[in-house]
């Protein structure tokens, strides 16, 4: 697809390079020319990458269909008009339409009415400040950065180094995100979110779905997210073979093969290969600069690469936060920064403070957008008894908040608060139930900011909300002393 944005000349120089014209470049390169700097995004596929096309938007609205179904059949009166079934060719059309089709037509003239220019190619550095971009058609254009370049070429689906899966022709999240027919059965080798997620949107959508995992569901998250969500996903019909390796994968005739370290082997029409990310930075030159390709991009917290005072990254490629958001927070910072820079002055000393990504150290919020829903800010408890915290861990039911009992949540869930007990301030917080991500915003600033809980008392929520689980849960720590 030809740019909307005239291409430079065989070779061209900007005060600013971004290669990578995801969500996370975007922000990176509008956020330097907000401050007066001349910019250009260098991308090979879509303008808006993989966010827009193959992970956070249509993932997303696969699963929101089944999820207003089941909600709706949870309420009396509603239940009772609810008589058809989902209609899943209008569920993918759906998402064709929030993917435009895999067109990146409205994103490229975006950047273009915000001023940036777009070429289209693959964008390897070739030395200090420079970049080189190969065209489709094999045509170079050589660009110079004045001041900075920035590495935003995220991440790719890593595949497991089990025997057969790479020659079996697994999915990954994007043919799991594009797909424009259900299979009839779908096994996912991982137990973490895209696996969790997918588990439960092409099972609403009628396939077989059998997990497999080597150890349990959403590692790293409090353990009852896992073990409500497991049980969520078995009242949905998917099989979940926990604490199972999955040792050789064949595809023949009828289907895809797996077979395990115990119990009978898997036949699936699909496999879909769920256990984890690699930064997409083998083909980015970095050996040109002294770094090693294929490799995660080590960076302080205004995302400047130790060693070079021209070269930043931001989003999946610097491993901190392997989410969107976070991303595109790392991309405002690293943005504001090099406009700092670029202008001489200290970036302490900016009216907007210190714009550094601080919040990746401790203030993660996420949400895993299964049914129920698990949103997350902070530290868990294991992990802050592991940073040498004293803590003291509070529950609630969300069952028994009247906001939740008026609504007939499918999943009521369960809220936990870990305090950091020397400070008397929260170090994280884990909503599981449905639509708790609409909790997180709070928590994050709780976290954030680090209130003091005495003056948590004084944030009243409002009545009947689920929010009122904030004082149920000060009510149940006390009253600090």
């Amino acid at each position: 697809m030809e740019s909307q944005t005239q291409a430079p000349a065989q070779s061209a120089e900007f005060d600013v390079i971004v290669i990578g014209g995801g969500a996370v470049g975007e922000n990176a390169a509008d956020r330097a020319v907000q401050g007066g700097l001349s910019v250009v995004v260098v991308e090979a596929e879509l303008v808006g990458g993989e966010c827009s096309y193959w992970a956070c938007i249509p993932s997303k609205v696969l699963l929101r269909s089944p999820q207003a179904l089941r909600s709706a059949q949870a309420v009396p009166g509603a239940a009772e008009a609810v008589t058809g079934t989902l209609d899943v060719e209008a569920i993918l059309d759906r998402r064709d339409s929030f993917t435009s089709g895999w067109k990146d037509d409205g994103q490229a003239k975006w950047l273009d009415g915000a001023g940036i220019s777009l070429i289209r190619g693959q964008g390897r550095l070739t030395g200090p400040k420079q970049v080189t971009v190969t065209a489709e058609d094999g045509s170079q254009t050589q660009l110079t950065a004045r001041h900075a370049v920035t590495l935003a070429t995220g991440s790719a689906a890593a595949i497991a180094p089990i025997e057969g899966l790479a020659e079996a022709r697994p999915w990954t999240s994007r043919e799991a995100t594009s797909a424009h027919a259900i299979p009839k059965s779908l096994a996912i080798i991982g137990g973490g979110v895209v696996a969790a997620e997918m588990a439960s949107a092409y099972a609403s959508l009628g396939a077989e779905v059998t997990v497999l995992a080597r150890s349990g569901l959403l590692g790293g998250m409090e353990p009852f997210a896992g073990e409500l969500v497991g049980k969520a996903l078995e009242e949905q019909g998917v099989t979940l073979r926990l604490n199972t390796t999955p040792e050789r994968v064949s595809r023949s005739d009828e289907g895809v093969r797996i077979e395990v370290s115990e119990g009978e082997d898997v036949l699936a029409q699909e496999v879909l290969a769920a256990t984890g990310r690699s930064p997409r930075t083998g083909d980015l030159g970095l050996e040109s600069v002294g770094l090693e390709p294929g490799t995660w991009i080590e960076t302080d917290d205004t995302m400047q690469v130790p060693g070079f005072d021209w070269l930043y990254a931001v989003g999946d490629v610097t491993h901190r936060a392997l989410l969107t958001h976070q991303g595109k927070y790392q991309a405002r910072a690293a943005g504001d920064v090099i406009v700092a820079r670029a202008k001489g002055a200290a970036v302490q000393d900016q009216p907007w403070g210190a714009h550094v990504a601080t919040a990746d150290h401790a203030a993660v919020p996420q949400v895993t957008f299964t049914e129920p829903e698990v949103a997350s800010v902070g530290l868990t408890a294991a992990a802050a008894r592991e940073a040498g915290y004293t803590i003291r861990v509070v529950d609630y039911e969300l069952g028994d908040v009247a906001g939740t009992a008026l609504k007939s949540q499918p999943h009521p869930g369960t809220a936990r608060m870990v305090v950091d007990e020397d400070r008397k301030v929260i170090l994280g917080m884990t909503f599981v139930g449905s639509e708790v991500s609409e909790l997180l915003q709070a928590a994050t600033i709780a976290v954030t900011a680090e209130v003091p809980l005495d003056r948590l008392w004084h944030a009243v929520p409002a009545f009947p909300t689920v929010n009122e689980v904030w004082l149920r849960l000060l009510e149940t720590y006390g009253r600090p002393v």
